[in-house]
């Protein structure tokens, strides 16, 4: 049995066949996401939802010729992105995406920025049931926005999450509403309740909108039309949970995901709420998580500053990176301090290089030095989520710790406790596989289907290591 899976991402949209009997990913394939409207002031982020819609709409096509018997289609996107619709699913505005900072702009009180505006309006109990999350990035910020400045459509106007969207565009037909961890991007789910808060909501002078119904995982909510056949789409999910899934995170387990930025993250079985964010997950679980710690984005700086003479003179340095972890790994020890909040995250926004010496000022002692940064803050991270450190393990993903042994290693030793690396680098097609295994029948819960994938993996480790094993003796 094959599904299709579709990952629409930030910098790419990804699409791959599902061979949810095999446990593989097959033409694995993406094309680049449409570039943001020109001309729009530069705290705006928007895009134009028709180019979106084509792009996936040819790479559905593309994957269709090679599973043209393919049982359905599972579908993730980025958390935040959304576009105003009619109730019918004709846009009303341009697709506005979780890098949209308007919200961070002063408001006309003079008391602070829109955010910050929004966040005294809701009040400290609200934003804990609400996942004690709200930032810029959120879709409740930046309707907040639009209607302060009076830019909102008419009341029929629907906020539908991007997913939702290009489902309802494909298939002609209505926005089939949002299951909930893609719900919970919205900003405005309260997490005791599981509904919409209608408080909240009337607070930001919002409660002109239609927002979307609520809806279980796993349910059909429209068909995809092509070739003579119907393909039916299952409830469109977040990327992030989607992630999880690919990794098969256990109980017992901390997720630390790193690329651009990073994420720590546990799950539970039982709702909590503390000094981090709180999002639901697959089956009725939930994640406990910190966010937007830096990482990729930091070190590209790092990386930019030292090659920029040498762009600059028309002699650009290439892939550095292999150097760089040449470097980092030779150096064990360092006193050179970095501290990698160069933008605004979950530990500040004033980065610093401290204590050079003329002996440590190298890029071996740089790099390390960034490592150890990140693996503090990670660590730091954990705490807040798992304050007695009772976890036994960690899983390791994203492009960064799949690139860097060196970064691995130091976060192994700074948690002294053994870690997996996830095994697949597109961990959140992996995880779409999952939920195809679980919508389609395959498993009883996304629970049992991320356990029979963290199962199929381990055989495919133990059998490439006695590969190699042969191979070497």
């Amino acid at each position: 049995m094959e599904f299709l899976g579709i990952d629409v991402g930030t910098s790419f949209i990804k699409g791959a066949v599902l061979d949810v009997e095999a446990l593989t990913l097959r033409h694995v394939q993406r094309v680049p996401f449409p570039d943001p409207i020109p001309g729009l002031p530069r705290w705006q982020r928007e895009y134009d939802p028709g180019l979106v819609v084509g792009a996936v709409r040819d790479l559905i096509s593309g994957l269709l010729k090679f599973a043209p018997g393919s049982a359905g289609l599972v579908m993730c996107s980025q958390l935040h992105g959304t576009v105003l619709t009619t109730a019918r699913g004709d846009p009303r505005s341009n697709l506005i995406t979780w890098q949209d900072e308007r919200a961070l702009q002063p408001h006309p009180s003079g008391q602070g920025s829109y955010l910050e505006r929004l966040t005294a309006r809701l009040g400290q109990e609200k934003l804990r049931v609400l996942g004690n999350e709200l930032r810029a990035c959120h879709p409740v910020s930046y309707l907040f926005w639009l209607s302060e400045n009076g830019q909102l459509p008419s009341s029929t106007a629907l906020p539908t999450a991007l997913r939702n969207f290009l489902l309802a565009r494909l298939s002609d037909s209505t926005p089939g509403g949002v299951e909930l961890t893609n719900a919970m991007a919205y900003g405005v789910l309260n997490l005791e309740t599981l509904q919409w808060d209608q408080d909240a909501i009337a607070a930001l002078g919002l409660g002109g909108l239609r927002w979307p119904r609520l809806r279980a995982q796993g349910e059909v909510v429209c068909e995809f039309k092509a070739g003579g056949r119907s393909l039916p789409c299952y409830t469109p999910v977040g990327d992030g949970p989607a992630a999880l899934a690919g990794v098969s995170l256990r109980g017992e387990e901390l997720s630390i995901n790193i690329g651009t930025g990073s994420q720590v993250t546990r799950k539970t079985s039982e709702l909590a709420f503390g000094d981090y964010q709180t999002r639901p997950f697959f089956d009725g679980r939930f994640l406990n998580t910190v966010t937007n710690i830096p990482a990729g984005r930091a070190l590209d700086d790092l990386m930019n500053l030292l090659t920029e003479i040498a762009t600059a003179m028309g002699c650009p340095a290439g892939d550095a990176w292999p150097y760089v972890e040449r470097a980092a790994a030779a150096v064990t020890t360092t006193d050179l301090g970095v501290d990698l909040a160069f933008f605004a995250g979950a530990y500040g926004s004033r980065g610093a290089i401290t204590n050079i010496r003329e002996e440590n000022l190298s890029v071996g002692h740089l790099f390390r030095a960034a490592f150890e940064s990140m693996a503090a803050n990670y660590l730091r991270s954990a705490v807040r989520l798992w304050p007695d450190q009772s976890w036994q393990s960690l899983v390791l993903s994203g492009g960064l710790s799949q690139r860097s042994r060196t970064l691995r290693d130091t976060i192994a030793s700074r948690f002294r406790t053994p870690y997996r690396l996830s095994v697949c680098p597109e961990e959140t097609l992996l995880g779409l596989l999952a939920l195809a295994r679980a919508f389609g029948g395959k498993e009883a819960s996304v629970r049992a289907a991320m356990a029979h994938l963290r199962q199929h993996e381990r055989e495919v480790s133990l059998a490439r290591y006695s590969r190699m094993e042969r191979e070497a003796g």
